[in-house]
């Protein structure tokens, strides 16, 4: 019966360690209608996405960046060519679709941030957002890239492309990257003086941050028509200059020819599930923001499906960028492709400006490529920003729900960075990014978040109750595996892998490295090492302890909160809401 029960409730009452909502329903045509939620009432407008499109384009161009292009092509090469699409398509079923729906549905539902809206899921889960906040904090330290890209740009409209020869004061061979770009120092211990043309891009980069921003959702949905489409324009662009090139399907030969007998290597399907959860950006706590400014009865279970797909057809398609290039690239100097793949910042900032240096017109085909690297990263950027600033703005409506308080807070939020990030563009500045991106954000707070969320939603809020929800707000009931995923497949996977990151921890703290068991599921999940810069720079042993500070600096937020609300409030988190 498509008609909906407008006399339908749900009150809000105090939440608890179970459902938290009194039903009261009408029954029309045998069937149990939609519930209509009365939200509660905020100190001010929080306001929600103008039209369908700004919000498809927003989520889109958070979720779909730098990953699709520099991690999954050769991701994808390494493991077994064609045969890694399996794996990856296996996880993305039953792992990133089911999490992407589950986050994007929670803030729907709630209408509140990532921090808030567990008040009214779970309680002792809220500790899972404050983990959300401080991984976010981390991230903002990718606008680094930015400031790179942003820079190569710059040098891309010269006659003569820096990387393309070795007549440079700063050469010693093409590295301009660490030569010219960074100034690399000695070592961490070392920052040395800050680039003050990196810091004139970093300051660039946060005034478009800014001003994207500004106006909260009003603002980033307009500047995501340009920025979440125009990176498509460059990867067509440069996909059918890829094909044209000679050698383009050697490389691509090497990109998708299918090895069967990796399928047997489970770090092959552990860096299938790593690339699920980093390009689908769940268990990050951004779609929970996002979705929480939909209208309550949107369609996010479609939505789901058709961004998901959006995301790793983007990923396929530009491998096909990448690796026609890279074939291109081994022809001309003789060698195989495999001698110049790589993945990272090695790709963009090394091997494919290279590439594109051997091209005719290679100022066009450069300018392209770092326009979208530029474009993918900073849609990503600005939207982490947002869902921050959003979900401190819900934890105290009161103070910034009024009218000018929320352009004041984003402009402090936009300086303090800026100015934080300083050290990300001294001499020493890639030490430090470097051992953010590898102890900060590492695959063990996924899999920890991504296990919280499920236990919190699934086994305390209740799977039934979410699945009756989604169908109340979508007006169809999602598929029962949605349910067994969020019960049982999600948690167990994620048990499995953090348990093993656990005993690796533990292990390396009480026998030598050089001890370790080879066994491919505990080596960090994937040939754990103690970081190195270049395979040659050891850190220092108080970086190494420093990083792995900032793995649990965010983990250790979901149990001390839920403690910490057990010992000063037990009448309230025990107390059970009747019914």
């Amino acid at each position: 019966c498509p008609v909906r029960a407008q006399t339908s409730t749900v009150q809000n009452s105090s939440w608890t360690l179970g459902r938290s909502n009194s039903y009261t329903t009408q029954s029309v045509c045998s069937r149990l209608l939609p519930l209509k939620v009365v939200q509660p009432q905020r100190a001010g407008d929080r306001g929600q996405w103008a039209s369908k499109t700004e919000y498809v384009l927003v989520v889109a161009g958070n979720v779909v960046g730098l990953g699709n292009v520099w991690r999954f092509p050769y991701l994808c090469y390494k493991n077994g060519g064609g045969a890694f699409l399996l794996p990856y398509g296996l996880l993305a079923l039953v792992c990133g679709i089911p999490l992407f729906l589950l986050e994007i549905s929670v803030g729907q539902y709630t209408q509140e941030g990532f921090i808030t809206c567990w008040k009214k899921i779970c309680p002792l889960a809220q500790g899972i957002g404050y983990a959300h906040f401080v991984l976010k904090l981390y991230g903002f330290s990718y606008i680094v890239i930015q400031v790179w890209a942003l820079f190569y740009l710059v040098f891309s409209f010269r006659s003569q492309l820096p990387w393309a020869s070795c007549d440079n004061p700063w050469n010693t061979g093409k590295i301009m990257n660490s030569r010219r770009v960074l100034g690399m120092s000695a070592g961490i211990e070392e920052l040395g003086s800050v680039r003050w043309d990196l810091a004139l891009c970093l300051l660039v980069c946060w005034v478009f941050c800014y001003f994207s921003i500004w106006k909260s959702i009003k603002s980033s949905g307009k500047v995501a028509y340009f920025t979440a489409t125009f990176p498509y324009v460059m990867l067509l662009i440069l996909l059918f200059r890829g094909l044209t090139l000679p050698g383009a399907f050697e490389g691509i030969y090497f990109y998708l020819y299918p090895n069967l007998k990796g399928l047997a290597n489970l770090e092959v399907w552990i860096e299938a599930g790593s690339q699920i959860y980093f390009s689908y950006s769940v268990s990050a706590g951004t779609l929970i923001a996002l979705g929480s400014y939909n209208k309550y009865y949107n369609n996010c279970y479609r939505d789901c499906f058709w961004l998901c797909l959006l995301n790793s057809a983007t990923s396929l398609v530009a491998g096909f960028v990448v690796f026609s290039v890279l074939g291109f690239m081994a022809q001309k100097q003789g060698v195989s492709v495999d001698n110049v793949a790589e993945s990272g910042p090695g790709l963009a900032f090394i091997a494919y400006p290279q590439a594109t240096a051997m091209m005719p017109l290679p100022q066009f085909w450069t300018v392209c490529f770092f326009l979208m690297l530029i474009l993918l990263s900073v849609d990503t950027h600005f939207v982490t920003v947002e869902c921050v600033i959003t979900s401190i703005r819900d934890v105290f409506p009161k103070l910034f729900y009024k009218r000018g308080r929320h352009e004041i807070f984003v402009l402090l939020i936009c300086v303090f960075f800026f100015l934080t990030h300083l050290i990300l563009v001294t001499e020493g500045g890639i030490y430090i990014f470097q051992l953010l991106d590898y102890y900060a954000c590492t695959r063990a707070c996924h899999y920890f978040m991504s296990l919280s969320m499920c236990l919190a939603v699934a086994w305390s809020f209740g799977a039934d109750h979410m699945i009756e929800i989604i169908e109340n707000m979508v007006g169809q009931r999602p598929f029962v595996f949605f349910k067994l995923c969020w019960k049982y497949i999600i948690p167990l996977l994620s048990v499995v892998n953090f348990y093993y990151i656990l005993y690796l921890f533990i292990y390396i703290i009480f026998t030598k490295l050089s001890s370790l068991p080879q066994i491919s599921f505990i080596l960090y999940l994937v040939d754990y090492t103690h970081l190195r810069f270049n395979n040659s720079y050891i850190y220092p042993d108080w970086a190494y302890v420093l990083g792995w500070i900032m793995t649990f600096s965010s983990l250790v937020m979901v149990p001390l909160w839920a403690a910490g609300q057990i010992v000063c409030l037990p009448s309230v988190v025990l107390k059970t809401q009747p019914g």
